[in-house]
């Protein structure tokens, strides 16, 4: 994998050392959670250097304010945020740093909320885009996960409801070095709004126009979540349009087991829902240039592998 790694400022005896503490360990939690095997060259490469500026991030935090670390970390469907802070928590515990993971899914509305959302506006047919989250608990808890106060971390059940999804009780945190918080829009902020009159498909109706821009309107609310985030990883497909492949492929996947599933079509009109609401190329994009308030991009291939590590701005380098 290329990559800026260098940038990362540790020595190759430092990883080594690193990688012999941490392999059996990751190598077990891989097999029993992730059902594969640790993969060497991702580990050397992405996992541990990444790991490495996590903590050093978390101890500068820690010296000036005495407070956690809060790492956002952005990615659209298939791209491995989830499996990436999954494996980063390990690696980090693993040093001894304690790690809280949220999913902006976790700070989903109740059911009924989003039943009365949809009520209001029909465009918001399914959870996900801005507007469907509680933001203040998300702030909330986040404020308190900086205080260094324990905290209700809310968690939500996807299954309940018929697949509709709800609140689950949530999970009591009593302190935590660095907090994860991923999703597939964090970090993203609004676009000015003209950019919608030629934007690509499928915003290709009036109304399509429509929602987009209100989507763009709510996505305000969020900046005051945004700004308790102290940096930002960017997990960026090489083509934007990989997302409706890979979640065929999900989908191909968990019918072969003999569950149900969507067909291409519905999967189609499902990604295409999403686009229309915060597209890739309007919203996305602008995070992986040199202006980039991103700290780092690791870009993904087809194949949903790590290809590139870069700092936006900075041109990557071989480790």
């Amino acid at each position: 994998m290329n990559g800026d790694t260098n940038g990362l400022d540790f020595s190759p005896e430092e990883r080594s050392r690193l990688f012999e503490q941490i392999y059996p360990s990751l190598q077990e939690f891989c097999i029993h959670n992730l059902g594969w095997d640790c993969p060497v060259e991702i580990l050397r490469d992405l996992w541990l250097p990444l790991a490495m500026q996590l903590q050093a991030w978390r101890h500068q935090i820690y010296d000036q304010s005495q407070r956690p670390l809060i790492q956002g970390i952005l990615g659209g469907q298939g791209t491995g945020k989830t499996t990436l802070a999954a494996v980063l928590a390990q690696i980090l515990k693993t040093l001894g740093l304690q790690v809280c993971q949220i999913s902006i899914d976790d700070l989903y509305k109740t059911y009924g909320d989003r039943q009365r959302l949809q009520q209001v506006d029909p465009r918001f047919c399914w959870r996900g885009p801005p507007g469907t989250h509680d933001v203040d608990l998300g702030i909330a808890v986040l404020q308190q996960l900086r205080q260094s106060q324990p905290a209700e971390v809310p968690r939500f059940d996807k299954s309940a409801h018929g697949g509709m999804g709800d609140r689950a009780l949530p999970e009591l945190v009593a302190k935590a070095d660095i907090v994860f918080l991923e999703g597939w829009f964090v970090g993203v902020r609004p676009v000015d709004p003209i950019a919608f009159d030629t934007a690509p498909p499928p915003l290709v109706t009036a109304a399509d126009r429509a929602f987009a821009r209100e989507v763009n309107d709510r996505l305000r609310d969020y900046l005051p979540l945004w700004d308790l985030l102290d940096r930002l990883i960017v997990l960026a497909p090489t083509d934007y349009r990989y997302s409706k492949q890979w979640r065929r492929e999900a989908e191909h996947r968990m019918m072969a087991t003999g569950k149900p599933g969507m067909s291409d079509a519905e999967i189609d009109r499902f990604v295409e829902y999403f686009w229309r609401s915060l597209h890739p190329e309007l919203f996305i994009t602008p995070l992986l240039d040199q202006s980039s308030p991103a700290d780092y991009v690791i870009e993904i291939d087809a194949a949903h592998s790590p290809i590139r590590l870069y700092r936006p701005g900075s041109p990557p380098r071989n480790p």
